[in-house]
């Protein structure tokens, strides 16, 4: 999964993907899924979001999966919060009550490390990969996750000649494309992003929009 590449960046703290508060969509479309207290959540690629500490505040345990030690690490000191560390395969978990992060390689996740996670959220995962490892993620994640299962999902579209990724730039159709088989799709919302973004207009980007997608298994 590049591991080099997104260590370095975590190592030098190029982390411009890091966002400062809780996903706006997240707090909007979230409640849509309709899930019940108590059901587990997956956070693919999390880094450090902010994110899963709102989901857990929404009465969600929450699996997390980063490769970067130091964003597990610096999740929790920035909460001043000490986790429990244990080794589970292969993976180095940290573990703070109902909100756990498991250090590793997400291809290396099985059924049985997400048997109750109920729903997925995926904001930086997706967009972080190119297109043939998008591809192996996506069929990765189906295959793990319980057949009852729902997700937010968000993209970026601009135009890829442009700009080099990541993030990478993912059309609806491609979306549509990978989960195709067993999943039902509902765009919930898009906007336009691209004024306050200073790489994309330096770019030459003309246009650039956040696409957030509902997930359902079939």
């Amino acid at each position: 999964m590049h591991d080099a590449f997104w260590q370095e960046r975590w190592a030098r703290n190029q982390i411009g993907f890091h966002q400062e508060k809780v996903n706006g969509y997240l707090r909007r479309h979230w409640s849509a899924l309709g899930l019940a207290k108590g059901a587990a959540v997956l956070v693919p690629l999390c880094g450090k979001s902010l994110d899963m500490v709102w989901l857990a505040e929404q009465g969600h345990p929450v699996i997390g999966v980063e490769l970067a030690e130091r964003a597990v690490e610096d999740f929790f000191n920035e909460r001043d919060v000490q986790p429990q560390v244990s080794q589970r395969g292969a993976f180095k978990v940290y573990q703070a009550g109902e909100l756990q992060i498991l250090c590793g390689d997400f291809f290396a996740l099985s059924p049985a490390d997400v048997a109750g996670c109920q729903a997925f959220y995926d904001r930086a995962a997706l967009i972080a990969l190119p297109p043939p490892m998008r591809e192996r993620y996506v069929a990765h994640l189906q295959a793990i996750v319980p057949v009852a299962c729902q997700g937010l999902l968000v993209t970026l579209v601009y135009d890829q000649a442009k700009m080099d990724g990541p993030p990478f730039s993912v059309a609806d159709t491609e979306v549509e494309q990978h989960f195709a088989d067993g999943w039902t799709l509902h765009k919930v919302e898009e906007k336009d992003v691209l004024t306050g973004n200073p790489r994309f207009i330096d770019s030459g980007l003309t246009a650039v929009d956040e696409h957030v997608f509902r997930l359902i298994r079939r």
